[in-house]
């Protein structure tokens, strides 16, 4: 026996106590100590299953480290403060901070990383499901932490990811339901009479996303080449707290207690009542005295690929023109009012549209334009794309014009229409079995001509 196995030989004894306890040395601790594992059991033959299964990890090198685990919410904490948020962009890391308090940290929170079980996530799951959160929602959370526990394994922490032994719900993918080439005229008809005229044909002619077409600005937007180069998002971020004392600055905001059945103070609420706040919250930065880092914030969109440069349709340079003069004119009136963003669509002072009074103006231009109710992305970007296609552009281009990664992507965006299925289907049926001629019928006399020819006529008419 080599002197390396001899010095991690294990050890098994029946205690005082009436168990049987086991001792298994896994190396050396960074200090330098030795790295021993205790295990115990009612019997000999399952604390000797228990030593195995420990020396097993500890021969493929994939024991967890020495050390008492942290809970769930304890490693979440760690991973979105140090981890995530050096790869995250600000509004995902907020999306995962609510993900994290509204759904992770009540249903998880308490359970020892290393002692999570599949069968907690599914109770999780199925408890969430049954509070009315779509099966969406419950796919994202199911992300979130799976994402976080895999961190936690690669750094040994745990000995298994058991997020990837679970099955989370099955999302039927949203419909999309884009604008017709009527639909699309008629509400660039009622947004004409707008001075925001341009952010729309914009969104619906070429395909912005909200964030980018009001991060538009002017030094990013080249006329006499025709091109958008869109650098720039504009987004809406959570306020963090700049202070030493989170919870202590929010005291005054802290609402523990639910609201009664029938409350009438948050009545013009349009989410409900807020939530109670948890113990020890640190909410409430939008208060604080030097918040930092959330508001109307430009930040870079999310993938290289959404930074391509996009062709501006010359039809559209006159109405850009027009705009630019328009905003010239606004900002010689408003005088020192106005707040220089250099934006290409803005309110009346200068400052960037906000996407909520934007996404309440669609809203509204849908209403007025007499179309039915849908989605922001419904008739912007889905919407290029299906006209795109209808005009027989190819997939690859709508691709680069949609500025997508993969060109599955852009087929999810693109909707086939029954009226071009039918027309394509009418096409292929006159390719197999043309229908009857137009030209004058044929008779039984027999004209002149070869005898084969005479033949074949008559085995026709036949």
């Amino acid at each position: 026996m080599s002197p390396r196995k001899a010095n991690l030989e294990s050890s098994i004894y029946l205690g005082s106590d009436g168990w049987w306890h086991g001792r298994v040395t896994m190396g050396t601790k960074n200090d330098g100590s030795p790295d021993r594992r205790h295990r115990r059991a009612k019997s000999e033959p399952e604390v000797k299953r228990k030593v195995r299964a420990l020396e097993k990890l500890r021969d493929e090198e994939r024991a967890p480290v020495a050390g008492r685990k942290p809970t769930v919410e304890q490693w979440m904490t760690t991973y979105l403060t140090t981890i995530a948020s050096l790869k995250l962009k600000p509004r995902s890391l907020d999306d995962y901070w609510s993900k994290t308090r509204n759904d992770i940290v009540p249903g998880l929170g308490q359970h020892r990383i290393d002692k999570l079980q599949p069968g907690h996530l599914e109770r999780c799951y199925a408890n969430m499901l049954q509070a009315g959160r779509a099966p969406s929602h419950v796919l994202k959370v199911h992300r979130i932490l799976s994402r976080a526990l895999k961190i936690a394994h690669r750094r040994r922490m745990i000995v298994e990811n058991v997020a990837t032994l679970v099955d989370p719900p099955t999302v039927d993918e949203t419909e999309a339901n884009p604008f017709t080439v009527e639909e699309a005229k008629a509400f660039l008809l009622a947004a004409a009479k707008r001075p925001t005229f341009m952010r729309w044909l914009v969104g619906v002619g070429m395909g912005f996303r909200q964030g980018e077409a009001l991060g538009l600005r002017w030094p990013y937007v080249d006329l006499e080449a025709e091109l958008f180069h869109p650098q720039w998002q504009l987004q809406r971020l959570t306020w963090r707290h700049g202070c030493a004392n989170p919870h202590l600055c929010g005291a005054r905001l802290h609402r523990f207690d639910p609201c009664p059945p029938h409350c009438t103070k948050h009545k013009g609420y349009k989410r409900g009542c807020p939530k109670p706040c948890p113990p020890g919250c640190t909410r409430h930065a939008s208060t604080c005295p030097i918040r930092k880092g959330g508001g109307l914030t430009y930040t870079r969109p999310k993938t290289k690929k959404s930074r391509n440069a996009v062709p501006i349709p010359a039809s559209f340079i006159p109405h850009l023109r027009a705009h630019k003069a328009q905003q010239d004119a606004l900002r010689k009136e408003a005088g020192e009012v106005w707040q220089e963003f250099d934006a290409v669509f803005t309110r009346l002072d200068g400052r960037p549209i906000d996407p909520r009074d934007d996404w309440e103006e669609f809203k509204e231009l849908l209403e007025e334009a007499g179309i039915s109710d849908r989605r922001l992305y419904d008739g912007s970007r889905h919407t290029t794309g299906t006209i795109l296609n209808e005009l027989g552009v190819d997939m690859p281009t709508i691709m680069e014009i949609l500025r997508h990664t993969q060109i599955s992507q852009t087929r999810r965006y693109v909707k086939g229409r029954s009226t071009l299925s039918k027309d394509a289907m009418h096409r292929m049926g006159n390719a197999f079995a043309p229908g009857p001629s137009a030209g004058p019928s044929e008779t039984r006399t027999e004209t002149p001509g070869t005898r084969a020819e005479r033949s074949r006529r008559r085995r026709r008419i036949r």
